[in-house]
């Protein structure tokens, strides 16, 4: 059986369950260069079967919530939860209850829900808001459970991205770099490594500088950036993303929609296509180099979703040449295209 609660059953001190699992983990480590003396690696957690980091911890609650007799699961979301809480309550044979800001959530994420035969409320407010509402609910319902990161099994779940990359590295890197939203991966991270026992690195949490309540120590009432998957204003795991990086001598960060949008482009040119909360973890790795902060050895960089999560985004820098041609014409454009790829290479 595949998925990580066959791979790392011994270390999630899980009941004795069924898993319910779709083959999350494994995702790709890649070597991204040399910069001074860091070696980069991005870790491409888009590779996970719905396209982003959350199926971890999905399927480690969904699978306890229906050892334990859930007959639903609910959560709030800005699209990844969504769409991961639909796909496994699928598996499951359970049904999804989602509630998303209204008008806040990328059209590709929604389709990823109904796809799955989630219930979906659209609720006047922002992911806060949503969320308490879901709280609400679930305590009030033993039959409900709730799949957020505030439920201990979803952050359990998550540790094993950084079981993974001890793994593929024989140790724990120098650094970890990761976009932080509503907080709970860079806390589950951090625990991940220590319970290991292989090294904890320097954790560095990087934010959209209009959702950068860890940044700025406070709540932010109406939080905004085109990274929608971190547009959170009040991070429901602040206490413990606070003492992933106390404890580990790093920091949090904030970088600009634009830095986030050239590092999207940066990556993409590179092959990598990621989400743009996830070029908001590459946008802080560029910031911790030019400050020079970058500590001397392996640095992972945690890129969380698949670009395809939002296809609108990338739309304002994506400037691909496209010909229409007539089959005459089609021979001299190719001559056109390979002596430009003589000079590219050359180059």
């Amino acid at each position: 059986m595949t998925g990580i609660i066959a791979r790392y059953h011994s270390w999630l001190d899980l009941p004795d369950l069924e898993p319910v699992t779709l083959g999350e983990g494994m995702t790709p480590l890649i070597g991204w260069g040399h910069w001074g003396q860091s070696d980069i690696f991005l870790k491409l957690e888009g590779s996970n079967p719905t396209g982003s980091f959350k199926d971890r911890g999905m399927t480690v609650a969904v699978s306890v919530a229906r050892h334990q007799g859930a007959e639903a699961v609910i959560c709030a979301s800005t699209g990844n939860t969504a769409a991961s809480a639909a796909a496994y309550a699928a598996r499951a044979g359970m049904l999804a209850l989602v509630v998303m800001p209204d008008g806040q959530v990328a059209e590709q994420k929604i389709l990823q829900s109904r796809v799955h035969g989630a219930i979906l409320v659209s609720l006047d407010g922002n992911f806060d808001h949503a969320l308490a509402e879901v709280r609400r609910a679930a305590a009030q319902n033993s039959k409900l459970a709730l799949v957020n990161s505030v439920n201990p099994w979803r952050l359990r779940g998550q540790e094993t991205g950084a079981y993974e990359v001890v793994d593929a590295l024989g140790h724990a890197p120098a650094a970890l770099v990761l976009p932080v939203g509503n907080a709970g991966n860079i806390s589950a991270y951090f625990h991940g490594f220590r319970r290991y026992q292989h090294g904890v690195p320097q954790m560095f949490g990087i934010q959209a500088a209009g959702a950068s309540a860890m940044v700025q120590g406070r709540d932010i009432d109406e939080p905004h950036t085109i990274a929608t998957a971190i547009r959170i204003g009040k991070p429901a795991s602040r206490h413990l993303a606070e003492e992933a990086v106390t404890q580990s001598r790093g920091a949090f960060l904030g970088v600009s929609d634009e830095e986030i949008l050239l590092a999207q482009k940066e990556l993409a040119h590179g092959g990598v296509f990621a989400e743009p909360a996830s070029a908001t973890a590459y946008a802080g790795l560029k910031r911790l180099r030019e400050q020079n902060r970058l500590p001397a050895g392996p640095v992972v960089v945690v890129l969380t979703g698949n670009g395809l999560k939002d296809a609108t985004t990338p739309l304002s820098w994506a400037t691909s040449r496209q010909y229409r041609v007539c089959a005459e014409e089609i021979d001299g454009l190719f001559a056109k295209v390979l002596d430009e790829a003589e000079s590219h290479v050359a180059h």
